[in-house]
C-alpha cells in the first residue's frame, strides 16, 4: 500500500491519511492516485469521521509526479492521456469534497501536483521551512488539473506569477497567497486536529457541505467544463513536441 490510514489514538473520529512512500518523497503514480481518491471517498461516506489529516512520510510532503508515471506518459495517446488526467482531477475532487474537514500537514517540500493536494484541504498547517513550486512549466507542461483547485483558495493576481515563472517559494509566501493558513511545527498538528473533538460532529460535516455546495453553484455546469477543460490542456502539453522534449530531457538527466 502507498498509503497508510490510522485513527487519533485520543479521538478516533479522527482519520490519519499518510503518503507513504518516503523513499521516492511521496511522489504519486496512477496506483497511489487510485487508493487516496477510494479512501477519501469510503471517508466521505462514513458519518462517524469528524476529521481527516492528510500527511506525508518521511522528509517530504509530496514530490509531485513520479518518475516511472512521468516515464510512462510519454508513450500515451491522447486518449490515455485524458482518461490519466481525469483520475488526478478525481483524487483532488475526492479530497475537496470530503464531508469530513480535511487538515493538511506540510512539511519539506510540496512541488507540482502536491499543490493541488494543498489547495484541496480546507486547513493546511504547514512548517516554516517547507519549499513550494508549481513546476510544471519547467518541464513544458502546464499546472492545468490543479488550477481550478488552486483558484478557489488563491487570488489569481496573487498566485498567477508563481503559476508562470516555477519560482520556488516559502511557507510565508503561501500563507499570503491563501494555501496555508498556520505556520508552525507540524509535530503539533494533531493538536490542532483535535480541536475538531469539541464540536458537533453532524454540524461538522453539513457546514463543509454546504460550503461545497454553494462553492460548486457559483460554477454551475462548469465545474464539469472545468474538468473537461483542463485534462485536455495537460493531455495536449505531454503530447506536444516542447512537452516531450522536455519530458525526455527531465528524464534522462534524473538517470
Amino acid at each position: 500500500m502507498n498509503i497508510s490510514i490510522s485513527s487519533d489514538l485520543n479521538d478516533n473520529t479522527i482519520k490519519i491519511v499518510e503518503l507513504n512512500k518516503p523513499e521516492l518523497k511521496n511522489a504519486f503514480n496512477p496506483e497511489m492516485i487510485s487508493e487516496i481518491t477510494e479512501i477519501f471517498q469510503k471517508l466521505s461516506k462514513d458519518k462517524t469521521v469528524r476529521a481527516v489529516v492528510l500527511k506525508g512520510a518521511g522528509t517530504a510532503f509530496c514530490a509531485g509526479a513520479d518518475l516511472n508515471w512521468m516515464k510512462s506518459m510519454v508513450d500515451f495517446s491522447f486518449e490515455q492521456n485524458i482518461k490519466d488526467s481525469e483520475k488526478l482531477w478525481d483524487m483532488f475532487e475526492a479530497i475537496a469534497l470530503c464531508e469530513a474537514p480535511v487538515i493538511g500537514l506540510v512539511h519539506g517540500a510540496a512541488f507540482g501536483g502536491a499543490l493541488g493536494l494543498i489547495a484541496a484541504c480546507d486547513y493546511v498547517i504547514a512548517d516554516e521551512a517547507t519549499k513550494y513550486c508549481f513546476s510544471e512549466v519547467k518541464l513544458g507542461l502546464s499546472p492545468a488539473v490543479i488550477s481550478s483547485f488552486i483558484l478557489r483558495k488563491c487570488a489569481d493576481s496573487q498566485v498567477r506569477p508563481y503559476m508562470l515563472n516555477a519560482e520556488i517559494f516559502d511557507s510565508h509566501t503561501a500563507q499570503r497567497l491563501g494555501l496555508v493558513h498556520v505556520i508552525k511545527n507540524i509535530e503539533d498538528g494533531l493538536t490542532e486536529a483535535r480541536k475538531f473533538s469539541n464540536l458537533g460532529l453532524e454540524a461538522i460535516r453539513e457546514t463543509k457541505k454546504l460550503l461545497n455546495n454553494i462553492e460548486i453553484s457559483k460554477y454551475g455546469s462548469s465545474w464539469a467544463t472545468q474538468k473537461k477543460l483542463t485534462t485536455t490542456v495537460i493531455s495536449e502539453r505531454r503530447m506536444s513536441k516542447e512537452g516531450q522534449e522536455r519530458l525526455k530531457g527531465f528524464l534522462n538527466k534524473s538517470k
